[in-house]
């Protein structure tokens, strides 16, 4: 997104497994900006990162019945959250944090709506053994089931639902400039 957007990109991992901590309670607006500050926390260490640069970092989960959903851990996990999303609306939480390597910190979040709605058994299973989940907060990416023709729209920003929020984006550069 922020390719397409004209945005000089450098990718860099951070050393923060996010699928080995649990919520435990935390709502998923402090625990996405929360995980989102860590990660970028950790990039800020990395010999490679140079003054004037600015970092970001974001982090997406969905939540059901108040319970969050980051990755799933296999197979039968993300056959577990798929199926605890059919039928009904989820919330998608996305936290960002920008960090300049010269200034203060910015935190924010969003949130979107995302109804699935009936998804046979067959549909999901076949989806399930593309491995496709792997590594998508709910096990699904939005654009990719969109275009694969599940019934599936969201209500709120996609991007955000898809991992950045470029209207966030926006708001945290204005307040890292102030």
């Amino acid at each position: 997104m922020l390719e397409t957007a004209q945005w000089l990109v450098d990718v860099r991992r951070p050393s923060v497994d996010d699928g080995t901590l649990d919520a435990r309670g935390t709502h998923p607006q402090r625990w996405t900006m929360a995980m989102a500050w860590l990660k970028a926390k950790a990039v800020l260490a990395d010999p490679r990162t140079q003054p004037g640069e600015i970092l970001l970092a974001a982090d997406t989960v969905c939540t059901v019945d108040n319970v969050v959903l980051g990755q799933p851990r296999n197979r039968d996990d993300a056959r577990r959250m798929l199926c605890a999303m059919r039928g009904r609306v989820h919330d998608v939480w996305t936290g960002m944090c920008i960090l300049p390597v010269e200034g203060k910190r910015c935190l924010g979040a969003a949130v979107a709506y995302v109804h699935v709605g009936d998804l046979g058994d067959a549909e999901l299973e076949e989806y399930l053994d593309t491995d496709q989940w792997r590594g998508k907060a709910g096990g699904y990416n939005l654009s990719d089931r969109i275009d694969a023709g599940w019934p599936v729209h969201c209500d709120g920003e996609p991007e955000a639902v898809m991992g950045l929020s470029m209207h966030l984006l926006e708001q945290l550069l204005q307040e890292a400039e102030a």
